[in-house]
Parts: C-alpha cells; sequence; structure tokens
C-alpha cells in the first residue's frame, strides 16, 4: 500500500536539502539531484571536472545535512591500495597484528582525482564499490552502510593520469559534471566570502533521519510493463547504432531501472513515468558505450543519447497512484 505521508516526508526531505545548500553552494541543484538520485540507487558517482568548483563542498554538505560521516582522499600515482583500504599493523605491546581502517569506512567517500592513481589502487577501491567490503590479507571486512562514493577526475589532464578502463567506469551509475557558475552566482560567490558566511545546515539530519525516509520511499517505487518495456528498448538501441561501436550491457540496464526509481522520489511520486527514463538515461548511459573514432567527443555523448532516444517510441501509458 502506498504511503503518502512518507512520500510527503521525502519530498520535504529533497525540498529542504536544495533550499539549505543553495544558501551557500550557488548553481549545484542539478548536480545535487543528480548525486541524491545516484544515493538512493546505491550506486556512485564520477564527477568529470576541473578543481576549484565546489566538488568537495557539495559532497561535504550533502552528507553533513543527511547526518552521515565523511572522508577525502587525494589520489596520486604513488598511493597504495593500503592507503585507501586500511592494512594490517604491528601492535608491539601484545606481539601481534591488527588492522587498521582506512579512510574508505566512511559513509561518504570522495576520491578526488581518481585517474592519477595507479591502476591497482583503483582497482581496489572499484572493488569495494562493488562489494561493499574490502579483504586484507585473506580478511574481509564490510564497509558502512551506507556506503556511497563520489569519484573525480580533470578531464583536460592527459600528463601522469591513468584512465579509467571501460570495465571500471560501467561500476560507476552516473557521470556528470558541476560546470562553471553563472556571473551572477560568482557576485553572489564573491559577496558571500566577504561577508565570512559559511553553510548553515539548520533542518540537517540532526533531528531528522532524512535518509531513511527517503530509501523508504524509493523501496515503494514501481514501474508498469509498458515503462520497463520503454528502458528495455533503449539498451537494445545502443547494440545497434552506428556510432556505438559496444552498447550497453545487462548491468547498464538495471542501473537504469534503479536510477529512474530515484528520479521518481525526487519527483514525488511511487512510480516511474517514461520522462523519468529520459531525464537520467543520458547520465546513466553515455560513459558507458565505446563510440565510434570520430563521435568519441566528450561535448557529443550525452546528445548520442538524446538522439537515440528520439527514435524510439514513447509509452503514454500512466499507473494510478
Amino acid at each position: 500500500m502506498y504511503d503518502h505521508v512518507l512520500a510527503d516526508r521525502a519530498r520535504l526531505a529533497i525540498d529542504q536539502m536544495q533550499k539549505v545548500l543553495s544558501q551557500s553552494l550557488f548553481g549545484l541543484e542539478e548536480a545535487t539531484e543528480k548525486i541524491i538520485i545516484t544515493f538512493l540507487a546505491g550506486g556512485h558517482v564520477l564527477l568529470e571536472d576541473v578543481p576549484g568548483v565546489g566538488k568537495t563542498a557539495l559532497a561535504k554538505a550533502i552528507a553533513q545535512f543527511l547526518g552521515l560521516t565523511f572522508r577525502r582522499v587525494q589520489c596520486t600515482p604513488d598511493m597504495l591500495p593500503a592507503d585507501i583500504t586500511g592494512g594490517l599493523i604491528y601492535d608491539r605491546q601484545t606481539g601481534a597484528f591488527s588492522f587498521r581502517e582506512g579512510p574508505i569506512f566512511t559513509n561518504f567517500l570522495l576520491v578526488d582525482e581518481i585517474n592519477r592513481a595507479l591502476p591497482r589502487t583503483q582497482s581496489a577501491l572499484l572493488e569495494a564499490m562493488a562489494e561493499k567490503q574490502v579483504t586484507v590479507d585473506g580478511q574481509t571486512y564490510s564497509l558502512p552502510d551506507p556506503f556511497f562514493v563520489i569519484a573525480t577526475q580533470n578531464p583536460i589532464e592527459s600528463q601522469g593520469v591513468f584512465p579509467l578502463p571501460e570495465a571500471q567506469l560501467d561500476r560507476f551509475m552516473i557521470k556528470t559534471s558541476l560546470g562553471y557558475p553563472t556571473r551572477d552566482q560568482d557576485l553572489l560567490l564573491l559577496q558571500r566570502y566577504f561577508h565570512g558566511d559559511q553553510i548553515a545546515m539548520d533542518g540537517s539530519a540532526s533531528d531528522q533521519d532524512w535518509h531513511l525516509t527517503l530509501k523508504q520511499a524509493y523501496e515503494q517505487v514501481q514501474a508498469t510493463e509498458e515503462v520497463l518495456r520503454y528502458m528495455a528498448e533503449i539498451v537494445e538501441a545502443t547494440r545497434g547504432h552506428d556510432a556505438i561501436v559496444l552498447g550497453a550491457s545487462p548491468r547498464a540496464m538495471i542501473m537504469l531501472a534503479r536510477a529512474t526509481r530515484a528520479v521518481a522520489v525526487i519527483r514525488g511520486r511511487n512510480y516511474i513515468t517514461p520522462d523519468d527514463v529520459v531525464a537520467i538515461a543520458p547520465y546513466v548511459l553515455a560513459h558507458r558505450l565505446v563510440y565510434q573514432e570520430d563521435e568519441d567527443q566528450h561535448d557529443g555523448y550525452h546528445e548520442q543519447i538524446a538522439s537515440l532516444l528520439r527514435t524510439i517510441e514513447v509509452p503514454i501509458d500512466r499507473p494510478r497512484r
């Protein structure tokens, strides 16, 4: 049975979060929405953006609002897997080794410049993202629940980086960017800086279990057979597109379904509409595909998916609340 009270509380949580964050983080409403969608759907986010646009501040503010722990890792070429996962430390008093947790043991983990880490370090992180656990010296340690990763990479860097291969990109539910603020937003940012204002977390999860409310609302979301067929047709279309060498996998299809459930929560519904699918599909699918050489341009990724969506008949059925 649909819980209208729960849905209203979920909508209130989203509205309150946007209101609180917009007081000091200007122009990041769309990025905030994408991050929350991914968090609700149990995925992870890859932000491809230049330094200094507010990635750390945004991730930390969302974690604080939801009442969750936050840690940040700055990747470098000399970083070892143990620097992220933790490792065994010798205790002289007991004469035994004990496990010391690394920064990955948190709810929100920001991994800055993931493409600067060596492939073996990337693999250790991505394994933890997939399994929600780490293994050290044959012993498995569970990660906190929820566990959510926001990884970043600089799109213009080419020296000293190790690009994520397609198999690892596929582990990220959504790839997006923040972009530069507008002139007016820059002005507001300067005014806030000279007034010394800080982000105020009034109405945060210190007195509301917002993340639990949002997760419960997420579990209520359903989809009709027509909408499920629509998603399957989109994924199938990527596999026969002239500009795409490698289409979307079954995992990509499941990721799309999970993300659209979260979109429905954001929009205050307990059912998925075709509009929800259209809104999120480019962010879920674009980075998972391998394009023809002449089509492999960053600015064209989303347009390729948008163009593909226009060729597929949209179902008109709408479920009743």
